[in-house]
């Protein structure tokens, strides 16, 4: 069996074209790309990529002003917070929670809609590997090509599993059997009736989105279409913690809400979802809302 896409260039020394993260003594890092007979110059001196080629991972260099670098290869989520940008990437917080709860696994046949960056793409394709298929959909042709430079960089090369389409995925999505289907976009409940089409019974769709109504817009319109089954969302947020001898205390800094998410599983055909017994708030559904179940949140009742 060959070797996984990128796998070569995440084992062994540094070679010629790998990335390579250095950390200085204050934990700041720096990312670049390994050239012969380049120098890598910083404020505190610099010095000759030729001393990392051949090197194993996890070296320390010197600098001219005598300052000590640890010397590694980025991982992923490192990568994509390095990488350059065209739209906002996910973050891996994100890309970590869709990996997880949209059951990405190997061999999947993935559509993604709304590549920005390449962020959540690159964490796709490690996660599908080279036998799944991942089907990208990117309105912007420049962030499409940010984007392709940016999965091609981390892995080495044209990954096989992956197509990339420039256009709207409402008129440009022909792919069927389709396991999971991830929205990243501003309006999803847009994409709902060529997303039916394209997800086998049991498949999910997750949607990635920024604000509060774009969430009650896209579970409401989920909840409409009803062939899916009663959505899950929610948001994650990450706070580190310092820990040196007595003194242990969270950060003062924390990652907070970037973006909600919701998953919802394709039923079979001609299937009804059962009806919700839990009845909205009152007031849920105000005088003014005019979406899906504009009965005034009957459904379900």
């Amino acid at each position: 069996m060959s070797e996984p896409t990128g796998a070569a260039r995440r084992r062994g020394p540094f070679t010629v074209g790998d990335q390579v993260q250095l950390t200085d003594p204050k934990g700041r890092h720096y990312t670049f790309t390994l050239e012969e007979g380049k120098n890598f110059h910083t404020h505190k001196g610099s010095f000759p990529h030729d001393e990392l080629i051949g090197a194993p991972e996890g070296s320390v260099v010197r600098t001219t002003g005598n300052v000590a670098y640890l010397a590694l290869r980025p991982l992923l989520p490192d990568y994509v917070l390095s990488m350059p940008r065209g739209a906002a990437v996910v973050y891996p917080k994100d890309a970590g929670q869709i990996l997880a709860f949209a059951d990405i696994f190997p061999g999947a046949r993935v559509v993604e809609a709304g590549v920005g960056s390449g962020s959540l793409s690159s964490f796709l394709l490690r996660a599908i590997g080279d036998q799944g298929m991942l089907h990208s959909y990117e309105r912007r042709e420049d962030f499409a090509e940010i984007a392709k430079g940016n999965v091609e960089r981390y892995f080495g090369g044209p990954h096989p599993a992956w197509q990339l389409t420039v256009g709207d995925l409402q008129d440009n999505l022909s792919d069927g059997d389709v396991d999971r289907v991830i929205l990243d976009m501003l309006a999803p409940w847009e994409c709902l009736d060529v997303v039916k089409k394209a997800l086998v019974p049991g498949g999910i769709l997750c949607c990635y989105v920024a604000t509060t109504t774009q969430l009650a817009r896209t579970v409401e319109s989920i909840r409409e279409i009803g062939c899916f089954n009663e959505p899950t969302s929610w948001e994650s947020m990450i706070r580190n913690w310092h820990v040196e001898g007595l003194a242990v205390r969270p950060d003062h800094r924390m990652i907070g809400h970037t973006g909600f998410l919701l998953t919802a599983r394709r039923l079979a055909d001609g299937v009804e979802p059962p009806m919700r017994r839990r009845r909205p708030s009152k007031g849920a559904y105000g005088e003014d809302y005019d979406g899906p179940n504009a009965d005034g949140g009957n459904r379900g009742r």
